[in-house]
Formats: C-alpha cells, sequence, structure tokens
C-alpha cells in the first residue's frame, strides 16, 4: 500500500524517527554533508528536518525514474521535496529535465556505476564457461520480458534466469527450468554474470532505460555484456569489439548463438569490455567523488 501511495500515509512516522535519531546524535557528531539515497520514503517534511537539526547540506542520489510514469505513485513524496535539495542526482537525461520543471534547484546527471569492490574481475577460462547466456533482473509486469526469454529459449538458446516474481509470469512452466532463484549479491553476483557464456542487457521501457547498472557490472566484473542497442550503450563499449548489442529478438538469438559458437572469439570482447569499463571511471567511488566536487560551496 505505501509503495502504491508514495510512502505518504508514513510521513508523520518518518518525520518523529528522524527527529529522534537526529536530536540524539547531534551532541556528538557535526555533518559535513547529508547524502539521501533513493529519497522515496522523504517527503517535504523529513527533508526540512534533515536540514535544520543536521545544520548540513542535504543531496539527493536518485537512479529510478522518479518522474516517470511506471512508478509516478511510488515517488509522490520525494517530488514533493525536490525543491529542498541542495542538490537532486539522477542518472537521466528526461528525469534532469523535469526534476528541474517540478523545482529542484540544482540539478546533475551522472552515469549509472558498478562496485569497485563488490564487483571486482574474476579471472575465467572460456574453456570452462557454463554453458548458458543468463540474465540476472526482475519481471516488470508489461515489460514483456517473460516472452522475450521464452522466444529465446525457444530458439534453443539455454538460458540461466535469476530474480524476484518470475514465478508470476503465465509461462512460469516453461521459464522454471532456467530459474537459479533470486536476487543474488556480493561474490554470488560476481560469479553468475563471470561463468556466464554472456549476459543479457533488458532494459526497462517505463523506467525509460538507456543503460542500466548491469551494463557497467558485467563487464567490470569480468562478464560479456550482450545488450539492447541504446545511445548511451554505443557511448560506453565499442560495437561487437567490447560488448555485443541487438535491436529485437530475434538479433538477440543470433548474438546469442554466435557467442556459444565462438567462445574465444566472445572472450576477446569480454577482455576488451572488462579495460574499456575500468578506463571510463565511473565506479561507485567515482561518481561519488563527482557529486561531492559538485557539492563544493553549496
Amino acid at each position: 500500500i505505501d509503495y502504491h501511495t508514495g510512502y505518504r500515509f508514513m510521513q508523520h512516522r518518518y518525520e518523529k524517527a528522524l527527529q529522534n535519531w537526529l536530536t540524539n546524535q547531534s551532541a556528538n557528531t557535526r555533518w559535513n554533508l547529508v547524502w539521501v539515497d533513493s529519497g522515496e520514503w522523504f517527503g517535504p517534511g523529513a527533508v526540512q528536518l534533515l536540514k535544520q537539526l543536521s545544520g548540513s547540506p542535504v543531496v539527493l542520489y536518485q537512479i529510478d525514474d522518479c518522474t516517470g510514469r511506471r512508478d509516478w505513485q511510488r515517488f509522490a513524496s520525494l517530488r514533493k521535496a525536490l525543491p529542498l535539495y541542495e542538490l537532486c542526482v539522477t542518472v537521466r537525461a528526461s528525469t534532469e529535465l523535469e526534476m528541474r520543471a517540478i523545482g529542484a534547484r540544482r540539478t546533475l546527471r551522472v552515469w549509472m556505476s558498478h562496485d569497485e569492490i563488490a564487483h571486482q574481475a574474476s579471472a575465467v577460462n572460456h574453456n570452462k564457461l557454463s554453458p548458458w547466456i543468463s540474465f540476472i533482473g526482475t519481471l516488470i509486469p508489461g515489460e514483456g520480458r517473460d516472452r522475450f526469454l521464452i522466444k529465446l529459449h525457444q530458439a534453443g538458446i539455454p538460458l540461466a534466469l535469476w530474480g524476484s516474481r518470475w514465478s508470476r509470469s503465465p509461462h512460469w512452466k516453461a521459464l522454471k527450468s532456467s530459474y537459479h532463484g533470486t536476487f543474488l549479491r556480493g561474490s554470488d553476483l560476481t560469479a553468475a554474470m563471470v561463468q556466464s557464456a554472456a549476459c543479457l542487457g533488458l532494459l526497462s521501457r517505463g523506467n525509460r532505460d538507456l543503460h542500466t547498472t548491469r551494463s557497467l557490472e558485467v563487464p567490470y566484473a569480468g562478464g560479456l555484456l550482450c545488450a539492447q542497442r541504446t545511445s548511451e550503450h554505443a557511448l560506453l563499449y565499442d560495437e561487437g569489439q567490447e560488448a555485443l548489442f541487438w535491436s529485437d529478438g530475434e538479433e538477440c538469438r543470433r548474438q546469442c548463438h554466435w557467442i556459444l559458437s565462438n567462445l574465444e572469439r566472445a572472450q576477446q570482447i569480454r577482455l576488451a569490455g572488462s579495460r574499456r569499463i575500468r578506463r571510463q571511471g565511473i565506479g561507485n567511488e567515482d561518481i561519488c567523488r563527482q557529486i561531492l566536487a559538485h557539492m563544493e560551496g553549496c
């Protein structure tokens, strides 16, 4: 209920909890900056409390599409609070413009990012890869991800699937044999990305994605990215040299068959993609430094 009502009915509870915690901390703590990640729980009252009781500027870091239609209700409280932040950080050009239209005072657009520690590259022998193409992500209602994967399965592509909500799919019976479990984290996530012959980069239309965190995590970990062709993916990697792209299900099928039949060449692309992402400088720590530099003088 709270997710679909934008956490409106929880604001008093959040504000009271914040006030108690900040009051208890204030005697022994001095803050230089308050960093709010996602921010969907915090309406104007909560952000105002953060500013007043911490005595510090408050920055919002938001990688979801908080101004888009797909999750419009979820971010209702957040949108009301946007004008109170000293800086609102987002990863989409469209979201940045809409944040400004709503009243955000300062905005910054950044890339999504991998984690320099959690997604460290692992050595992989291309002759010992798991014999499948993997997808690690959620079933999103109305996006057709299950139908897309079923068509690959029917075309003879061996699939490995991780993520939540997949049992709700009307195609679950066919997908079940490829399902390996819910969300992966840490070394389990890195291992799955590296050991797969390739990882699919499916985007969310409703979230207006042109790249995702997986677009960066897979090559950084040492995996091979096989993703939907977009302008942002093209900026990140040289197609056919550092990653493989496709525009529809048929082209994706051809790319997957090619990977499974050309593991040695695919390994070269995998290694080139890993080197490229390291040159980009868009890990979590890099993005944090970029944001902190932007906050100087706030």
